[in-house]
């Protein structure tokens, strides 16, 4: 495989960053992770503008502007030749002293890779089942607005619900509200309503959840940002994740509970599925 980093198309083999790389040492960074379909990244101008959002919050410098840093991801997908992939951007401030401090950090470190996606399966389409996490998202957090590479939370809530058999984890904030899952923003169906949760919270603004909520606009169907309590969502008809890697993931159990499916999850899944084709 071939990777970008710091201005160089290197085999993976060949990529290295130094020990005292901030992002290494303290996850002192940020990256963006990018569906590609067909060969062309799905929505990248918008993972760009959050990442120059998420850099300018954290005082870094990106290195390139994100015209470049489009061209970049266009020639790493054409030399690794993926119609089907996942491409991820990941910035940190770069090599520094011991410490927290950043005032004599060097130049911020720029990477992407990109990995294949796997065929779908028309015998086993993929749909996930949810447990609630012993986790907790700080509520309000200003950090939760964009992807910083400090995830060892997410990291330890994934490995818990694997631990009891479950694909994924849903994450509360510490007011005891819905917030997210591990892995992507959290819809459920209400009354033909389709449901996520507002930002402010603690959830991610994801770049699929804005996408689904297009979708439901031009479908027209009625959409709502409402805070949620777990014994809320255990009424909803119909649960659903959203992440750039898989787009729209079924749940089909909820903390050991069947969750009936919803025929509105699959229009918007197939919407989602023309126009990753279309765009």
């Amino acid at each position: 495989m071939v990777v970008f980093i710091n201005g160089k198309f290197v085999p993976e083999a060949e990529a290295m960053v130094p020990l005292n790389d901030r992002g290494f040492l303290l996850g002192d960074g940020l990256f963006e992770t990018v569906r590609v379909a067909h060969g062309r990244p799905f929505r990248l101008a918008q993972h760009l503008e959050r990442l120059a959002r998420g850099a300018e919050f954290l005082k870094i410098a990106p290195p390139y502007s994100p015209k470049e840093l489009h061209q970049f991801a266009e020639q790493l997908i054409g030399e690794n030749d993926f119609a089907d992939a996942v491409l991820r951007l990941t910035l940190t401030r770069g090599a520094g002293m011991r410490g927290y401090g950043i005032e004599r950090a060097g130049m911020p470190t720029l990477a992407m890779t990109v990995h294949p996606l796997p065929a779908p399966n028309a015998r086993e389409p993929l749909q996930w089942s949810l447990v609630t996490s012993s986790f907790r998202i700080p509520a309000g957090d200003a950090l939760a607005a964009f992807k910083t590479t400090s995830k060892i939370l997410n990291v330890l809530a994934r490995a818990e619900a694997n631990d009891r058999g479950a694909d994924e984890a849903l994450l509360l904030n510490t007011n005891g509200e819905v917030t997210e899952t591990a892995g992507g923003n959290l819809f459920w169906v209400y009354q033909d309503t389709i449901c996520t949760v507002p930002t402010g919270c603690g959830a991610l603004p994801g770049i699929t959840r804005s996408v689904v909520l297009e979708i439901c606009q031009a479908l027209g169907l009625t959409t709502d940002k409402c805070i949620i309590k777990l014994e809320q969502l255990r009424q909803a008809e119909g649960i659903f994740v959203t992440q750039s890697a898989w787009g729209l993931v079924p749940v089909v159990s909820f903390d050991g509970e069947t969750v009936a499916p919803s025929p509105l999850v699959g229009r918007i899944a197939g919407a989602y599925h023309e126009m990753l084709l279309r765009e």
